[in-house]
């Protein structure tokens, strides 16, 4: 069984969502096993309202809660027992095979590298959430992990990128961009500047070059390369789009009885189509270059999501990400040597 610590006190919709989502997880597949983290009497309480089986999910006692305002430093160092720091420690000392919270991104961040720790050979570990595309699924990474990143980490980054998206989510040979406001080589601030020339040097990753955020939706590479300020602003603007879309979509429909009918015909296949753009169903965002794997799911998430989550840890671990990282990162380095 894969043993995976869920932080039932992080996110808007904790504990309830959490836990749903973890009990869904557990009456979907019984390879996996959940140990919930945080404050014992309100998860009992909310595991009531579920039926599942009860050798696969377990109760680990953490008496505090890191708030999303609190600084992430001083919330690692001065609160031990919260359900973050808890439930890292849980895969710090091989009990868990991961660890999957809601909660404040800052300090999961922040106990990923100091408490899990950092594979050997990694100088930052990135964010790498699955957005949907036209043709599939992207890897956008990094999204908010490092905001002020160098040349050498988004290549890095690049390497993990396409390790992930051909062991995880199974596209061989990923095409590898970089985030770019042209297709020509030359344009680009400094750090793209940098980077792209390390980029085409690289035997070990597809890299196509730059690509521009208008491309990304259309599903032009495969692993989008990019520092953390222009990763989380993509991401924040794919999520924004898509719901103001599907919210002028529901209108439109509704403004007049021939619309309504015409709704009514479509649904089928609009329920479909808009499915695929779903972020919710490819899980969290994993943070990669970890010695364990921490998976961070949206604020707001909502059991299906925390479901998926949990699913995905599965299959990280049934492929030996975190070895195959760094084994390619060693290789790497002995190109450079």
């Amino acid at each position: 069984m894969v043993k995976i610590a869920v932080d039932a006190m992080g996110g808007d919709y904790a504990p309830g969502e959490m836990i749903k989502g973890a009990v869904d997880a557990v009456n979907k597949r019984k390879d996996i096993y959940v140990c919930l983290v945080g404050q014992e009497n309100v998860i009992e309480e909310e595991l009531k309202k579920h039926s599942y089986q009860q050798e696969q999910i377990s109760v680990c006692h953490a008496s505090q809660v890191i708030a999303t305002e609190e600084p992430p430093v001083t919330a690692i160092r001065t609160k031990k027992d919260s359900s973050i720091v808890v439930g890292m420690n849980l895969v710090k000392k091989g009990e868990a095979d991961a660890f999957v919270s809601a909660g404040s991104s800052g300090a999961i961040l922040v106990g990923g590298q100091v408490i899990v720790g950092r594979t050997k050979g990694v100088e930052r570990p990135p964010l790498a959430p699955l957005i949907p595309t036209e043709k599939g699924v992207s890897l956008l990474i990094d999204c908010g992990a490092n905001v002020d990143a160098r040349a050498s980490h988004l290549v890095q980054f690049a390497r993990m990128g396409s390790i992930y998206m051909e062991h995880v989510v199974g596209i061989k040979n990923p095409r590898v961009a970089i985030v770019n406001i042209g297709a020509e080589e030359e344009k680009g601030n400094a750090l793209v500047k940098e980077t792209f020339p390390l980029l085409k040097e690289c035997n070990d990753i597809n890299f196509i070059g730059s690509i521009e955020a208008r491309e990304i939706p259309h599903g032009g590479a495969d692993v989008i390369v990019c520092e953390a300020f222009v990763g989380n602003v993509i991401l924040k603007l794919y999520e924004g789009v898509g719901a103001t879309l599907l919210g002028k979509v529901k209108a439109g429909m509704m403004t007049s009885l021939r619309s309504k009918i015409g709704a009514l015909l479509v649904k089928p296949a609009l329920k479909e189509t808009l499915k695929s753009f779903d972020a919710s169903q490819y899980g969290g965002a994993p943070l990669l270059g970890l010695k364990g794997l921490v998976v961070k799911t949206h604020g707001n998430s909502k059991a299906l999501e925390v479901c998926n989550s949990i699913i995905q840890c599965v299959i990280f671990k049934e492929q030996a990400i975190n070895e195959k990282i760094q084994a390619s990162l060693a290789d790497g380095k002995q190109e450079r040597d």
